[in-house]
C-alpha cells in the first residue's frame, strides 16, 4: 500500500472515511476504530514519518463525527508516541523507524480472500506474445529511440509555456476537429513538399502516436477474422495491433526490393488491409522498388484492400535522395499514410497523424473523437510553431548529421568482425543497422551475453511471424551516446568473433 505522504494530507480524511465504512468483526466505539486505523497506518508505513495530519476540526467535519471523538483517538496516539504536536504547526507522525516490531494493524476487518486468477483473453495472450520485457532500455543497440540528448529542450519548453499560457478556453473542452488546424496545415505543407504526399489539411487526422493510428484503422476498416498482409520480417508494434483487433495475419516475405506479392502463401484469403514500410522497410532497411510499389497499388485495387503506409523515419537518409511516399503515386490510391513524431522528435510526445482519403475523413474523425478523445491542443499548437518557424527542419538536418556520424562509429567498432565475415545492412537510411547471422545458436548466445553486460540486443528472428525466422541482430544507434556505441560495438565484435571461432572449431 502506498504511503500517505505529507503532501497527501488532504486525502487522510477520505481514507479514514472509507475505513469507517468497513464492517467490523466486533462492535467497537468510534474513537477506538479511529485510533486503530491511524496506529495501523503508522506502524505499516502507510502514514510516513513527518506526515502532517489535517486539523482536527477539518478532519472531524470531513468524517462527520464529533471533534471530541476524534481528539480522543489523536490524544491517545500522542501519548503513545505515534503522533506529536507542534505548537502553531499542527499534528505530525512522529519520527519512527519503518514498523515498530509489532504486527501492523490490518485496516480491513474482513477475512482475507484468495485473489481471482488473472485469466486473459486469447487476444490478450496473443498481444503479450509480441511484448518484450517491461523494463525500458535506451542505450546502445535499442532500436527506434532517437537522440534524446540532442533535442532542443529549452526551446521546446519556451514554446510549450507560451501556448499553454495563451490556450483558449475552448481547448479545455472536448474537441472534434481532428487536431489543431495550425498543426494540420503545417504537417500538410511538410508532407507535400518533403514526401510528395497528396493531401489537404482537412485530410490530416492528429492521433496519439502511430500505434493509435493503426488501432483506429483496424477498427474502422476491418472485422475480426479479416486478413491483413504483413511484411515478413516486420514491425512488432503493427503485428501486435492487428492481432489485438482479431485479424488473421498473413506474413508476406520481404527481399531486396521490399514486399514480394508473388510470394504470398497460396490459398490465402484476400486482404482487407496491407501493412508496409516502403520507404525504409523495418527492420531489413530495404527500399521498395517502383515496380513493386505499382504492383502493390494494383493488388489493393483488385482486392478492395486498404494499404497502411507506415513512414516512420523517412527523414533520415544519408547520401540518397528522399524517396517519394507510396501514397502520392496515384490520385485515387487506396492508401492511408501513417506518420509519427516519435522518431524525429521524441517518443514521449505521443503525437502521430494519418493522411486519410477524402471518403474516410469524416468517419475517422468522429470515431477518433468518440473512442480516444482529442487532446494536447496546447502541445499541438507548440509543435505547429516548431515546424512553421523552421526549428523542425533545422533539427532534422542536425539529426541526419548526428546519426550518420553515430552509424560510422558503430561500423568502425564492428570492423574487426566485418573483416572476418560479419555482414551488415547498407545503412543508407534510418536509425539502425542489421547484422545478418547464419546461426540461431549464435544469435541466442549473443542476446544472453549482452543481457549479462547490460546491453540490449534485439534478435532479428523475433521480427518474424513464422518461426524459425532468419537469425540476426537489429542494432539501433541513434539514441546512444558516442562512448556507448564504441563500448557496445567493440564488445559485440569481440563476442561474435569468439563465438564464430568456437563454432568453426566444432565443425
Amino acid at each position: 500500500m502506498e504511503p500517505l505522504a505529507s503532501r497527501s494530507a488532504d486525502w487522510v480524511g477520505e481514507a479514514l472515511g472509507l475505513e469507517l465504512t468497513r464492517p467490523a468483526l466486533q462492535p467497537q466505539p468510534l474513537n477506538r476504530r479511529l485510533y486503530q486505523a491511524l496506529r495501523g497506518w503508522i506502524q505499516s508505513g502507510r502514514l510516513a514519518s513527518g506526515s502532517r495530519l489535517p486539523s482536527s476540526r477539518r478532519l472531524a467535519r470531513d468524517l462527520g463525527v464529533g471533534r471530541n471523538t476524534l481528539l480522543e483517538a489523536i490524544e491517545q496516539l500522542v501519548a503513545e508516541g505515534f503522533l506529536e504536536t507542534r505548537p502553531g504547526a499542527g499534528t505530525f507522525v512522529a519520527d519512527l523507524p519503518f514498523g515498530t516490531g509489532e504486527a501492523p494493524f490490518e485496516p480491513s476487518a474482513t477475512p482475507p480472500v484468495e485473489a481471482p486468477e488473472a485469466a486473459l483473453s486469447r487476444r490478450g495472450e496473443r498481444v503479450l506474445s509480441f511484448c518484450g520485457p517491461s523494463e525500458a532500455s535506451h542505450g546502445a543497440f535499442t532500436p527506434g529511440v532517437p537522440a534524446l540528448d540532442r533535442f532542443p529542450r529549452e526551446l521546446w519548453q519556451r514554446l510549450l509555456k507560451h501556448h499553454q499560457r495563451d490556450a483558449p478556453e475552448a481547448w479545455l473542452a472536448y474537441r472534434t476537429q481532428g487536431g489543431v488546424p495550425a498543426l494540420r496545415e503545417a504537417l500538410c505543407d511538410y508532407l507535400r513538399l518533403s514526401r510528395s504526399v497528396r493531401c489537404r489539411p482537412e485530410q490530416v487526422l492528429v492521433v496519439q502516436g502511430a500505434q493509435q493510428g493503426f488501432e483506429l484503422i483496424a477498427r474502422m476498416l476491418s472485422d475480426p477474422g479479416d486478413a491483413v498482409w504483413l511484411e515478413e520480417p516486420g514491425y512488432g508494434g503493427a503485428q501486435a495491433c492487428f492481432a489485438a483487433a482479431g485479424l488473421a495475419s498473413v506474413p508476406v516475405p520481404v527481399d531486396g526490393e521490399g514486399l514480394d506479392l508473388a510470394r504470398v502463401p497460396p490459398g490465402q484469403a484476400a486482404p482487407r488491409l496491407i501493412y508496409v514500410t516502403p520507404s525504409h522497410q523495418y527492420p531489413s532497411g530495404v527500399t521498395m522498388s517502383l515496380p513493386r510499389r505499382l504492383a502493390l497499388l494494383e493488388a489493393a485495387e483488385a482486392h478492395g484492400a486498404w494499404i497502411v503506409e507506415d513512414d516512420y523515419d523517412s527523414e533520415f537518409r544519408y547520401g540518397q535522395r528522399p524517396i517519394a511516399a507510396l501514397q502520392g503515386l496515384t490520385e485515387a490510391a487506396r492508401v492511408i499514410y501513417v506518420g509519427t513524431l516519435s522518431k524525429v522528435l521524441y517518443p514521449g510526445l505521443r503525437l502521430g497523424y494519418l493522411v486519410l482519403p477524402e471518403a474516410l475523413v469524416a468517419p475517422f474523425r468522429r470515431a477518433n473523437a468518440r473512442l480516444h478523445r482529442e487532446g494536447q491542443y496546447a502541445v499541438q499548437a507548440a509543435l505547429a510553431e516548431f515546424i512553421t518557424a523552421g526549428h523542425f527542419s533545422r533539427h532534422v538536418r542536425r539529426m541526419r548529421d548526428c546519426y550518420r556520424a553515430r552509424q560510422a562509429l558503430l561500423r568502425r567498432a564492428l570492423a574487426p568482425a566485418v573483416a572476418r565475415g560479419l555482414v551488415l545492412s547498407e545503412g543508407q537510411a534510418g536509425m539502425h543497422l542489421v547484422a545478418w547471422l547464419d546461426d540461431r545458436d549464435i544469435e541466442r548466445a549473443l542476446v544472453v551475453r549482452a543481457t549479462e553486460q547490460g546491453i540490449s540486443l534485439s534478435p532479428l528472428s523475433g521480427y518474424y511471424l513464422r518461426q524459425p525466422g532468419r537469425p540476426g541482430l537489429v542494432l539501433g544507434y541513434a539514441g546512444a551516446r558516442d562512448e556507448e556505441i564504441v563500448r557496445a560495438g567493440e564488445w559485440l565484435a569481440q563476442e561474435w568473433l569468439s563465438l564464430v571461432g568456437a563454432a568453426a572449431a566444432d565443425r
